[in-house]
């Protein structure tokens, strides 16, 4: 038997926003950069050509942004809870990989970036 694997992503999406343990990087904001990879099992393979039959990327975009307009502490926070919502938005993926990036974190290095990634994989394929 076949099996298909449909992978969805938005990578290297960049936000301006003020994510940081520390109280100048909550006021001063950083760059970030943000992956989230969705795979579904068996998609529904044919030529219907319709956005309601995949993952809608611009609805992973909106769920992103909403997400990052929300200062927090913590990197793994924010990748949390970006995971859980394109959870809950889309019930037929069975896996979900969130990746953050922060440009130039506070820690001196020369154009270093910090990372954070979640992943998540249904138990039901």
């Amino acid at each position: 038997m076949e099996q298909y694997r449909r992978k969805v992503a938005l990578r290297n999406a960049r936000f301006y926003a003020y994510h940081g343990y520390y109280p100048e990087e909550q006021v001063i904001g950083n760059e970030f950069y943000l992956d989230i990879i969705c795979s579904l099992s068996n998609p529904t393979i044919n030529s219907n050509d319709l956005l309601a039959e995949t993952i809608n990327y611009e609805e992973l975009y909106r769920i992103a942004k909403e997400e990052m307009s929300q200062p927090k502490k913590l990197l793994e926070t924010v990748v949390e809870s970006i995971l859980n919502t394109v959870k809950m938005s889309f019930h037929e993926i069975n896996e979900i990989e969130v990746s953050l990036r922060k440009s130039n974190p506070p820690f001196g290095g020369d154009t270093a970036t910090a990372e954070v990634s979640l992943y998540w994989r249904s138990n039901i394929e």
